[in-house]
C-alpha cells in the first residue's frame, strides 16, 4: 500500500489511468486501527486491480487539507477514479464487507 501525503496525493491518487481506494485513518482512530487488517487482507486481494493507498489525518499540517476532501470524521474509505472522489464508505458503514461491495465495482 502506497502512503500518502499532501505532496504525493495528486500524483498517486487524482492522476492515476486505474481506480485508487484511499484508506483516510487517524493514529488515535480506534476504529481505524481495528479496520487496518481488513483493508490489507483486501490489498491482498485486489492490489492488482486497484491501487490501495492510505491517507494518515493525524501527519501534521493536513487538516485543510482533509476538510478539501470532505473528510470529516474517520473511519473512511474513498475510492477515487479520473482524478474524482466517486464513491465512499464512511465511519459505522466502514465494514470489511461493505468496502469489498464498493471495490468490487470499480475493478
Amino acid at each position: 500500500m502506497i502512503e500518502l501525503t499532501i505532496d504525493n496525493f495528486d500524483t498517486e491518487v487524482l492522476t492515476q489511468d486505474t481506480p485508487v481506494l484511499v484508506d483516510w485513518w487517524g493514529e488515535t482512530c480506534e476504529n481505524c486501527l481495528a479496520l487496518m487488517p481488513d483493508v490489507e487482507a483486501l490489498y491482498t486481494q485486489y492490489g492488482d486491480r486497484i491501487r490501495f493507498t492510505k491517507f494518515n489525518t493525524s501527519q501534521k499540517k493536513v487538516r485543510r487539507f482533509c476538510i478539501q476532501h470532505k473528510i470529516l470524521g474517520l473511519p473512511v474509505i474513498s475510492i477515487y477514479q479520473n482524478g474524482e472522489k466517486v464513491d465512499e464508505v464512511a465511519k459505522d458503514d466502514c465494514t470489511k464487507e461493505a468496502i469489498e461491495e464498493m471495490i468490487q465495482k470499480y475493478v
